[in-house]
């Protein structure tokens, strides 16, 4: 679909964007998990309380300024939130780069949600439905709109997705007597595959479980020994290798 604006703009526009994204969700992640307001209003400091100003935050910028710590009470600025600002400007300037235009809107917002929902498993174990259908509902807008992949794969790779990981989870139940799986990762990977196409779903799957085996490498490594009852992010997993996956496609 073409684009009115030059293509060097894109990585620009949805750069900066993806920063002010990303500044919105780490909060959300450090806050909604806690069952703290995420309603959206005045800023404030999470250690004083202090109301923050518009020069306290402008995404990275600030963070610099101000050392990572607060104005007011010089409680230290927790690198979450710089951090999930730099993945979402990244986000926005890859998907600029490889799909100047419309589909790189479609991509950039379907890598903030897959962003978000990543941070808040990080954080929490947690994949809160309302951004999972937002995902889903991003993912089928789309592919109606005329984003490849076509709207029956997408909605094969949704139901397929979600059959694949729901059974895992259940065989996994049955086998070992207790939860192996959340009950939000079937719903994610549906809804990745809404988004996909059931064609990149074995690809997701694949490069989720090489990072999530590099990260228990890494941890033996650190000389912590892994056991059983460890908990990795499933979530977050799949959202980077969604991500990745689709930059890679385009």
């Amino acid at each position: 679909m073409s684009s009115a604006l030059p293509p060097n703009v894109w990585p620009v526009l949805l750069g900066v964007l993806g920063a002010v994204f990303g500044s919105f969700i780490a909060t959300l992640a450090i806050r909604w998990p806690e069952g703290r307001s995420i309603a959206v209003g005045r800023s404030a400091c999470d250690g004083c309380g202090r109301t923050l100003r518009a020069t306290d935050l402008v995404p990275l910028l600030s963070f610099l300024v101000l050392r990572g710590r607060c104005r007011s009470c010089d409680a230290r600025i927790a690198p979450a939130h710089w951090i999930t600002e730099c993945l979402g400007a990244a986000i926005g300037i890859v998907a600029g780069l490889v799909a100047p235009g419309f589909e790189g809107v479609a991509g950039a917002v379907c890598g903030w949600l897959l962003l978000t929902s990543g941070a808040i498993d990080l954080a929490a174990f947690w994949l809160p439905d309302r951004i999972t259908v937002s995902l889903a509902i991003a993912a089928l807008v789309g592919g109606l709109a005329g984003a490849a992949p076509d709207t029956t794969e997408r909605l094969i790779g949704g139901v397929g997705g979600f059959a694949t990981l729901w059974l895992v989870a259940a065989f996994y139940r049955r086998v070992r007597g207790r939860t192996g799986l959340g009950g939000g990762d079937p719903k994610l990977f549906g809804a990745i595959g809404l988004w996909l196409g059931w064609r990149a779903l074995p690809v997701v799957l694949l490069i989720a479980s090489l990072a999530g085996l590099a990260v228990v490498l890494a941890i033996a490594v650190a000389g912590r020994r892994p056991t059983a009852t460890d908990r990795l992010p499933l979530g977050t997993l799949l959202a980077g290798a969604a991500f990745l996956c689709w930059a890679l496609s385009v």
